[in-house]
């Protein structure tokens, strides 16, 4: 593919996210157009017939595979979700099921529990303040627009990217999220992740290589990254590095909704701040469960298992979708399947 026809794709992107050129960039050559095709209603596969998207905006996301909203949450909301995660960096309230977790180059720290030792907040399904982002309405009316009407919350994170050590370990390896679900179809899924903060490469973005939505599941693992790995942080193995990459800069409430097999990471953190964003993985209800025994995802099951062993004193006897069931929440409509 010629340059032009590169620069021209990323100038779509570009267009729809309202950043200046240089904001995203391309790491890669680009390997195909990625604009807002001309579609038929019947065409659409990865978003639902509403209101509530625009054409343009249906159109894109089929395309990518993602789409920004501007100034989705507000920054009341968002400061009460940094106030609730500080009490529980300071185990102030300790919500039955939340995992706290640390960069791997602190992790065997003696350091008092605090927000700069805490880089993750997970399954914090049962602590009332920060689970109101799972239901708040300005989120579910676009995540119907992906799920339909009858909405699982399925997996929360609230990520406190650190300042990276000098190991390069803040950084996330390019993967995909389904790697991490067994529940499907895939098209009934999707991410919600808000910036709590202005977010751009300095101190760790969203990197998302668009269009990669439309392929398979890949093989995750750990990466042989020198300074370590964080704990449950696969990547793929093998992928196509031609692909276009598109640096996401947010600004606080700004909120991006992607699917689980769009190909996605972050980069290290250069700054001496903590890069704050708060994400709810949905699902329709009428999904399904499914054994990942034999498949690829059997390494992440094992893992799973072992930290429900571990950190909740889950005896063994469950399977990586025992923990979903765990974890799922209804939070619109009628409870089917998950």
């Amino acid at each position: 593919m010629n340059s032009d026809r590169a620069a021209a794709r990323l100038r779509v992107v570009l267009g729809h996210l309202g950043c200046p050129p240089y904001e995203a960039v391309i790491a890669h050559p680009t390997s195909g157009a990625i604009s807002s095709a001309s579609f038929h209603p019947q065409q659409f596969q990865y978003t639902q017939n509403n209101n509530v998207l625009s054409l343009e905006q249906r159109k894109f996301y089929e395309e990518n595979g993602f789409l920004v909203i501007k100034n989705l949450v507000s920054d009341a909301d968002i400061e009460r979700f940094r106030n609730e995660f500080e009490r529980l960096c300071r185990q102030e309230v300790k919500p039955p099921g939340l995992l706290l977790m640390k960069d791997v180059t602190i992790a065997k720290s003696v350091y008092a529990p605090n927000e700069k030792v805490i880089t993750k907040a997970q399954d914090f399904q049962e602590d009332e303040e920060l689970f109101r982002y799972c239901t708040l309405p300005e989120i579910l009316k676009y995540v119907e627009c992906f799920t339909g009407p009858n909405i699982m919350a399925m997996h929360t994170m609230l990520i406190n990217k650190p300042p990276d050590p000098g190991k390069k370990t803040s950084r996330h390896p390019l993967h995909q999220d389904l790697h991490y679900f067994p529940f499907r179809p895939s098209n009934s899924i999707v991410c919600a992740w808000t910036a709590m903060e202005h977010i751009d490469r300095n101190n760790g973005c969203l990197v998302v290589l668009p269009g990669t939505h439309k392929g398979t599941l890949k093989p995750h693992d750990y990466p042989q990254w020198e300074g370590g790995v964080n704990i449950m942080y696969h990547g793929i193995q093998d992928y196509d590095k031609n692909n276009a990459r598109v640096h996401l800069v947010m600004e606080k409430g700004d909120t991006v909704f992607f699917h689980p097999l769009l190909i996605h990471g972050s980069g290290q953190n250069r700054t001496q701040g903590f890069r704050k964003a708060i994400s709810c993985h949905f699902a329709s209800s009428s999904c399904h469960y499914i054994d990942v025994t034999g498949t690829s995802q059997e390494n992440i099951e094992k893992e799973v298992v072992s930290i429900a062993d571990r950190f909740y004193g889950m005896k063994g006897g469950f399977s990586l979708k025992d923990i979903w069931r765990f974890r799922a929440r209804l939070v619109r409509g009628q409870r089917i399947n998950l």
